[in-house]
């Protein structure tokens, strides 16, 4: 699984904590993206796209413990942290996933045994790194909830399976791989859960197409969102 970046690009990833300043990636018009009808009448709203700065510590509460804790287990296990209105996230490249995810399961000090979900989202922009997978955890034994990101990229959208580690999470990718088309390796049974088996692509891509398929509903036909009537 290649990693490399096109040449004069940076995923958010690889970035150093002074680099990690919120960086817009996109400018949304109206309600909803750009590019699609704006039929709830807010065409003037203009919203950046933008992802929380890397923090630094001291971060308090727990926070700063499972971190040292972490690192006393793995080599510099984490690209980054991120607390974010009292939420923490650790992005991790995805080499290394499988062994963060082990030490927060089993460790008697992390003992995050609960995965809650894993969800997929498609960043265009973010050149290099276009796809984030999330996992959300849960300590029973601790009481504590915490985010984990890791990334690939449009060329090459391969993550870990984390199955053996979450025998929960096997719905949950089987679903973020049909939607979002993340191939997650390792998975026993990677296969579509929402569409057919023989749809072609990946619904909740951005470059999917808007709609495309008009909808009859008793005698009346609905075009595709693309097509209806724009408030702007």
């Amino acid at each position: 699984m290649s990693t490399d970046l096109p040449s004069g690009e940076q995923s958010l990833e690889s970035r150093t904590p002074e680099q990690a300043a919120p960086t817009p990636l996109a400018t949304r018009a109206g309600m909803w993206s750009d590019g699609s009808g704006d039929t709830s009448g807010y065409g003037r709203i203009v919203r950046p796209v933008l992802f929380p700065a890397g923090s630094e510590p001291p971060y308090g509460s727990w926070y700063d413990g499972a971190i040292a804790r972490l690192s006393t287990l793995l080599d510099d296990p984490l690209v980054r942290v991120v607390l974010d209105r009292g939420e923490l996230t650790f992005h991790v490249r995805r080499d290394k996933l499988t062994d963060v995810m082990v030490n927060l399961r089993d460790d008697a000090a992390l003992r995050f045994e609960l995965l809650a979900s894993v969800s997929g989202v498609n960043y265009p922009q973010d050149a290099g790194a276009e796809l984030h997978v999330v996992y959300h955890l849960q300590s029973m034994t601790h009481n504590r909830r915490l985010r984990v990101e890791t990334t690939c990229s449009d060329d090459d959208p391969h993550v870990p399976s984390v199955v053996r580690t979450y025998p929960a999470a096997d719905w949950h990718e089987r679903e973020t791989w049909d939607m979002l088309g993340i191939v997650f390796d390792g998975h026993p049974h990677l296969t579509r859960i929402l569409m057919p088996d023989d749809w072609v692509g990946h619904p909740q891509r951005k470059d999917y197409p808007l709609g495309g398929i008009p909808v009859e509903y008793k005698g009346a036909e609905v075009p595709p969102p693309d097509q209806r009537r724009d408030y702007r």
